[in-house]
């Protein structure tokens, strides 16, 4: 008889985890989340619940706890292996252990063990974690709490990892069978003009007249279908700030628990003139994620777009806006990877309209997630003299080898600039925000609604902004008192960006009670000069939320420092524990830990394993399923089995169709057995040749890309093709120089014949230039709300007319308004 597994909603088991209360306190630019989650054992054996799910991967779980009955135990934070030895010892001996550890593979996800809960036993388990709120385009704080944890992608070769990352199982988003509950209290030193999420809210409750602090709620009813976002808007958000925190009264003076921590939120502002111009130069590598995935709507909408298209719409203004003089190239990865070009190539009209094509060939056909190896390839080619290398990679973020990409760039990141775009929902934080902060760039989340267009904008500025370098910060404190910097070296800073700081004051100053910090740098040739003071004084207990960052801070640098070395280097991996013991914060050497012993009597029964299933949508028509039942009478379903508990196997659906042998899924029985189906004598086989998928991980939807062979399996309708957007067709007629054709394409975007837009055109003015005149005023004049997005193309076409010597532009102007019906003056067209 084959053992219990995971996925208990196919077998119609009681699930043990039934319910997930969050409470999340904001203070200013940061956030403490405290989880409750209630479980209760149901069935007649002894229970270890199993629960696999995503955190930020900014985020530092810093307290953990659980309640059986009335009695409390709190967990303790100790070195990773005497952990798991004292919670199996614990499972042994009938006592009851709580276990809370990170995945090996990836700082984002976690591994809750809740061990040998007694029949009809109830269990009630905190953790709390604290989070900086990171900044968005439109200078929102975003805080997310990702309900969804997609599987994540493991490369061949690879061990499937012991941390149990790989076991988690996933439901459809309507059949979780846990509800979640959340609400936020946000206080702030600036008034708090608004909070919005992409899930239904209740309305926001102002606690003070002067709107610094509000209460908010997640409407009841939530579904399991996407991560909970929270966009917070203050007033005078670029404010910078310095929040000093008193050390902990228990702990050791001279310890980091044990002094003050300084935590300095600064925002550079650099010079108009300099701003204003921008480089000509770069190499601009657009590394795209082509995975089945890839293939998913961007939202659960109706009307939604598919991922893939909405990143070949994106890389038509990516391309449409680069300057000339510049070189780039495309690279296309997923089990494998492949380049438009061969090399970088300058970009011209030439280029431009062969990488175009080749965009709109563009599809979610190349398998799984594999980012390493085409990171691997572009670090191998040299860089191009007087070209900075800047990469935008485009992924919705689920592999499983996080820690060895972020390595690599890290390695690397001395010839390059990243800008990371996570697409989705349940996209890897720790992987999309990890390789921007190593490689100097900047991160952006594509969720919910959001366009893609306007973020990956805003980062093209950021890339042809000229480059910060020679970043020097200096403190200036009373000779009594010395700092001790708890973050890495600043690397990069961008205009209007945020740069935290984090550092720890030992010792106490009898005079002065105020410090500075100074932020040196080099702007274009140009020296600019950043000056923030604060108060020596701690402000009032602020419950060592910033003592906790600024430990996780270090934690994560000694992490990196440690697997460069490879473990060779001595004392780092000790350092780290010590650290984490001493500040209670998580990391990847130490686990969270809490035995109850309760009245000392061992549990009697065989100890049944249950893996709670984490929400994931399918987008297969036909979902394959993890059981250990008989198969239901429905064609759509391909039922599959597993193996004893413990060993809950990743199957890689490439190998398995590489494979001449018949796939045979099933419980473990005879192989007579009518609970078996072989997949090699029902369906041939023939088509799976032509099929793309990611990976199966048990219990999950796989994402097929070639739908045309699976009639047989009831696939649904192909939809109707949605009209193209006007100005996607606009950006798509432009030159690479930034001029546009008088042609018929041209004057139906404008809703005209192409004899309407030829007739009024004065007559000493080219064609070529009536038509970019034309594209402009249209632009200005009916698509201002998306000016982000089309910008920098804009201003191509007005350097271009800038360089044709026009002598009659003001004209031009004119006559474009009266065709068009607009009133846009010369001045703001750049001209």
């Amino acid at each position: 008889m084959v053992d219990s597994c995971g996925l208990v909603t196919v077998k119609n088991e009681p699930v043990p985890l039934k319910s997930i209360a969050v409470e999340v306190s904001v203070q200013g630019h940061v956030a403490t989340v405290s989880s409750t989650l209630q479980y209760e054992n149901q069935e007649k054996s002894p229970l270890e619940a199993i629960f696999v799910f995503p955190l930020p991967g900014e985020a530092a779980v810093c307290r953990f706890s659980a309640k059986i009955g009335q009695t409390e135990v709190v967990a303790e934070v100790q070195e990773k292996q005497k952990a798991q030895e004292q919670y199996d010892d614990a499972l042994s001996s009938g006592q009851q252990a709580f276990l809370l550890e990170e995945s090996d593979e990836s700082p984002d996800v976690f591994k809750l063990s809740v061990g040998s809960l007694p029949p009809g036993e109830k269990a009630s388990v905190s953790l709390d974690y604290v989070t900086e709120l990171a900044v968005q385009a439109d200078d929102s704080l975003r805080l997310c709490l990702p309900a969804v944890l997609n599987p994540r992608y493991q490369p061949q070769g690879s061990d499937s990892g012991s941390d149990g990352s790989a076991q988690v199982s996933s439901v459809p988003a309507g059949s979780v069978p846990y509800s979640l509950s959340l609400s936020a209290r946000v206080s702030s030193p600036h008034p708090i003009s608004r909070v919005e999420s992409n899930c239904p809210l209740d309305p926001l409750n102002y606690l003070n007249t002067e709107k610094t602090q509000a209460t908010v709620s997640l409407a009841a009813g939530h579904q399991f279908d996407r991560d909970v976002e929270l966009l917070l808007y203050y007033q005078d958000t670029h404010q910078p700030t310095a929040i000093v925190e008193a050390g902990q009264a228990s702990a050791k003076p001279g310890s980091l628990m044990g002094d003050p921590v300084v935590m300095l939120s600064l925002y550079p502002e650099f010079p108009k003139d300099v701003m204003s111009s921008l480089t000509s130069h770069g190499e601009f590598l657009f590394v795209v994620d082509r995975s089945g995935s890839m293939g998913c709507p961007m939202h659960n909408g109706s009307g939604a777009q598919d991922r893939i298209g909405s990143a070949r719409d994106t890389l038509l203004l990516l391309l449409k806006s680069l300057p000339m003089g510049c070189y780039f190239n495309v690279i296309g990865f997923g089990s494998s990877y492949k380049s438009f070009f061969p090399k970088s190539v300058e970009y011209s009209q030439k280029t431009m309209d062969e990488a175009l094509q080749k965009v709109k060939g563009m599809s979610a056909d190349m398998g799984g997630t594999e980012i390493l190896q085409p990171l691997k390839h572009i670090y191998s080619q040299p860089c191009l003299p007087d070209q900075p290398r800047q990469l935008f990679l485009f992924t919705d973020g689920e592999v499983r080898n996080t820690k060895e990409v972020l390595d690599l760039v890290k390695t690397n990141a001395g010839s390059h600039r990243c800008f990371s775009f996570g697409i989705g929902e349940g996209a890897s934080t720790a992987l999309i925000s990890g390789v921007a902060k190593q490689a100097g760039g900047h991160a952006q989340f594509i969720t919910g609604q959001d366009r893609m267009q306007p973020k990956v904008m805003q980062s093209l500025r950021f890339a042809l902004q000229p480059a910060v370098v020679d970043i020097s910060v200096k403190w200036n404190v009373p000779k009594e008192v010395s700092v001790t910097p708890l973050s890495p070296p600043i690397r990069v800073l961008f205009q209007g960006q945020r740069a935290l700081l984090y550092a720890q004051l030992t010792g106490e100053s009898s005079g002065d009670t105020e410090g500075s910090v100074t932020v040196k740098y080099s702007l274009a040739e140009q020296p600019v000069e950043n000056q923030l003071s604060f108060s020596l004084k701690p402000a009032e207990d602020t419950g060592l939320t910033v003592h906790r960052l600024g430990a996780r801070t270090l934690i994560r640098s000694l992490e990196v420092e440690e697997r460069e070395q490879d473990g060779e280097k001595e004392g780092v991996k000790e350092k780290v524990v010590e650290l984490s013991v001493q500040s209670g914060v998580s990391s990847a050497f130490t686990a969270f830990i809490a035995v109850h012993k309760g009245d000392g009597e061992a549990l009697q029964g065989q100890l049944l394993r249950r893996q709670v299933p984490t929400p994931k949508l399918y987008h297969c028509p036909i979902p394959l399923m993890m059981a250990c039942s008989m198969a239901p009478s429905s064609p759509r379903h391909i039922m599959m089995g597993c193996g004893k508990a413990r060993s809950s196997p990743v199957l890689k659906m490439r190998r398995a169709l590489s494979s001449p042998k018949p796939i045979m899924m099933g419980c473990g029985k005879a192989r007579s057995s009518p609970e078996h189906i072989i997949l090699g004598s029902a369906i041939k086989m023939n088509w799976l040749k032509d099929v793309q998928a990611d990976m199966y991980t048990p219990g999950e939807g796989l994402t097929f890309s070639k739908k045309s062979k699976l009639e047989d399996f009831d696939s649904p309708a192909p939809t109707s093709k949605p009209v193209r957007d006007p100005l996607l067709q606009l950006i798509s007629l432009q030159k690479a120089s930034g001029s546009w054709v008088l042609e018929a394409a041209l004057a139906e975007v404008l809703g005209k014949t192409e004899e309407e837009v030829a007739k009024p055109k004065p007559a000493q003015v080219d064609h070529e230039v009536w038509a970019t005149v034309l594209a402009l005023v249209w632009l200005y004049g009916f698509k201002m709300e998306a000016q982000e997005e089309w910008q920098f193309l804009a201003m191509k076409a007005a350097s271009w007319i800038q360089a044709q010597k026009v002598a009659s532009v003001s004209e031009c102007v004119q006559a474009g308004n009266n065709l068009l019906g607009c009133q846009v003056q010369k001045d703001p067209l750049g001209l």
